[in-house]
């Protein structure tokens, strides 16, 4: 009998332990589903930065390959501990300075947060991780801009300023409930997943750091060819499984609205990467692997700031534009002669301007009905005048604070690699160290 009473206490307990975990300290139910599927999103969106590396460093010359994965690398760890300083603080919190950027105590460190969920039900510290991985893969995307030729004391300090300058305050107005850009017109400045806050911030930066920057040494005359694009191709593949997290994970729930994302992000990396080869075969004669690769990025960047708000035809619209006039950005930036090295304004800056524009044109009927609900009156080009001036302000901001961050810590900091250093190789000159072992880093 006393046994039997044991195992009913015992039960009992359990039962109480595993109810009251639900729970946070403020009484918030914990929904487990869209809390799981938040972390896996979490660990797909780190896992592009690997990817990203792997697709930059298989593009530049063996002598860079490591120094241009390092690009990557580095940024997970000086972006996640400003992230967890001050970044998550001036992107969440409170408007200051007139809503140039946001602050809370309680982000902070972090501080605040050790026992708070969302609205959503999702921990706040799983969010804050989510929001911290884009972050991270925002600068290092710049890094594609000016491979081969910068010092990497320098660009350790630029992505670090760049990340508390010009990140922080565009994820603020596009994405905190009191951002200007969130609250602008009818619905807001339509960016699901980052076209505005991550890919044209990206690209226009590393536009402007490259014309600044200069050329590599012997470009456009001498042919600068890939070292492997094997690893290119493998990261290529990286960065599409992690798009899953990066896009369907910016739901913040586990349901209907992110299926439609995850949807929409399939559909536009196939239809942009098969349009691309496309264009290729007519343009040059050949379907090169490169090409699929650029073209998959292409539609995903694109379908960034639609996912959530896009049908499948209409993504599959967006991959195919965003194929077509990243191809014609690159050709115009041969003829122009400037140096952006692995095309992150021709892919990411430029694609990203596609699909903030003309996602306008294919957004599901229930959310224009949601938005006449909310505010009565919503139209098409209402919303095409929002988008155009959000893409307006995030090139301005990002391009005006980029040459000054630049200008300002290159008098402090040589931001260009010098001409041995760059003849020498990034991998040797700066961390003493090969990509391929003992082969010849020409």
């Amino acid at each position: 009998m006393k046994k039997r009473w044991k195992r009913i206490l015992l039960s009992l307990t359990f039962l109480f332990v595993g109810f009251t975990g639900l729970y946070a300290s403020d009484g918030v139910k914990i929904d487990t589903g869209a809390t799981a599927w938040m972390l896996t999103s979490t660990a797909l969106v780190l896992l592009m930065v690997p990817g990203l590396a792997m697709f930059y460093g298989g593009l530049v010359r063996s002598k860079n390959v490591l120094g241009t994965i390092m690009h990557s690398f580095v940024a997970m760890g000086i972006i996640s501990v400003i992230w967890v300083i001050v970044g998550y603080s001036m992107s969440f919190g409170k408007n200051v300075l007139g809503g140039w950027f946001g602050w809370n105590p309680d982000y902070f460190f972090l501080k605040g947060i050790d026992t708070k969920v969302m609205d959503a039900g999702i921990p706040e510290y799983v969010f804050s991780m989510f929001q911290g991985k884009f972050a991270i893969i925002t600068p290092a995307l710049i890094a594609g801009a000016f491979a081969e030729r910068v010092s990497f004391k320098a660009y350790c300090f630029f992505i670090a300023i760049w990340s508390i300058l010009v990140y922080n305050p565009l994820c603020h107005w596009v994405w905190a409930s009191d951002g200007f850009l969130f609250n602008l017109g009818a619905r807001g400045a339509i960016d699901f997943a980052g076209g505005t806050v991550v890919h044209i911030s990206a690209g226009v930066s590393g536009l402007v750091a490259a014309i600044y920057l200069g050329s590599r040494r012997g470009y456009p005359y001498q042919v600068i060819r890939p070292n492997n694009l094997v690893i290119t191709m493998l990261g290529a593949g990286l960065l599409w499984v992690g798009w899953f997290g990066f896009n369907a994970g910016s739901s913040v729930s586990s349901g209907l609205s992110t299926a439609q994302a995850l949807t929409a992000t399939q559909a536009a990396a196939a239809s942009g990467a098969l349009a691309w080869v496309i264009i290729e075969s007519f343009h040059q004669g050949k379907a090169t692997a490169l090409g699929f690769a650029s073209g998959i990025l292409a539609g995903l960047v694109a379908v960034t700031p639609a996912a959530g708000v896009v049908q499948p035809y209409g993504a599959m619209t967006l991959g195919i534009a965003a194929s077509i006039i990243c191809y014609m950005a690159i050709q115009v930036k041969n003829k122009l002669g400037y140096d952006d090295s692995l095309d992150a304004f021709g892919i990411h800056g430029v694609g990203g301007i596609s699909g903030a524009l003309l996602l306008t044109f294919f957004i599901r009927p229930s959310w224009m009905q949601e938005a006449v609900a909310a505010k009565g009156v919503w139209t098409i080009w209402n919303q095409l005048a929002v988008q155009a001036l959000a893409v307006g302000i995030a090139i301005s901001y990002a391009a005006i604070m980029t040459f000054i961050i630049i200008v300002v810590l290159n008098k402090f900091v040589k931001f260009k690699a010098t001409e041995d250093d760059e003849m020498a190789g990034l991998d040797r000159a700066y961390h003493g160290e090969r990509g391929y072992g003992m082969l010849n880093p020409s």
